[in-house]
């Protein structure tokens, strides 16, 4: 019996990509670079900037100058979090509806608190989480369970009690560990790992609202 629903937050519930691209777009033009187009930025979103700094300059942890730029990318994307990103369409019905319903939900993220809560309260989502677990509030991000565990923790609901919808393959990997049922956001970024039909999770959904035909 499924009693709570955890959601990831970029590329599942906001499409965060538009102001990621705006941030890394203006390190490249800032450097005599032409911008990204948005359908290239969007496969990479969900990987934050390791992905973005790797897709925008070909630089990645541990080279030269990776860290200034990260920091500078973090900074420029503080500044305009909430510029163009939005729920995707569907996503309001349905957090309304698992409220109706009494279903518990909450939010695990591997972004960090810095953004994350900031931008649920522009989204409008504030205080209608039952949590959010954010990167750096657990020692391991995802794949690792730990996230999705203390989100278990946190709403007092066991891990086989809840179901995680996310875009990436962090997200089932996670959610397998964890013993949660992963629900695959196929409307989401889905990044460069393969079809996300071979990720390993039995459902996979195409807008936000079918979610509500496994509940």
């Amino acid at each position: 019996m499924i009693n709570a629903v955890l959601f990831d937050l970029d590329g599942t519930l906001a499409d965060t990509a538009p102001d990621l691209g705006y941030a890394l777009n203006r390190q490249r033009i800032a450097r005599g670079l032409l911008p990204l187009p948005l359908e290239l930025i969007r496969t990479e979103a969900s990987a934050g900037a390791r992905g973005l700094l790797g897709l925008g300059f070909n630089i990645k942890p541990g080279d030269a100058g990776y860290d200034a730029m990260r920091t500078e990318f973090l900074d420029f994307y503080a500044e305009h979090l909430c510029r163009e990103t939005f729920l995707f369409a569907g996503v309001a019905d349905l957090l309304d509806q698992l409220d109706d319903r009494g279903l518990i939900w909450g939010i695990v993220t591997n972004k960090p608190a810095r953004f994350s809560v900031p931008l649920l309260e522009a989204l409008g989502l504030g205080n209608r989480a039952s949590c959010l677990i954010s990167g750096g509030d657990t020692t391991h991000s995802k794949p690792h369970p730990e996230p999705l565990l203390t989100a278990s923790g946190a709403i007092a609901v066991p891990p086989e009690e809840c179901i995680y919808l996310g875009d990436d393959l962090r997200d089932v990997q996670a959610s397998l560990a964890a013993g949660m049922e992963p629900i695959i956001a196929r409307y989401g970024y889905l990044g460069n790992v393969g079809a996300p039909e071979t990720w390993g999770a039995r459902y996979l959904i195409d807008r936000p609202e079918e979610l509500l035909g496994y509940l």
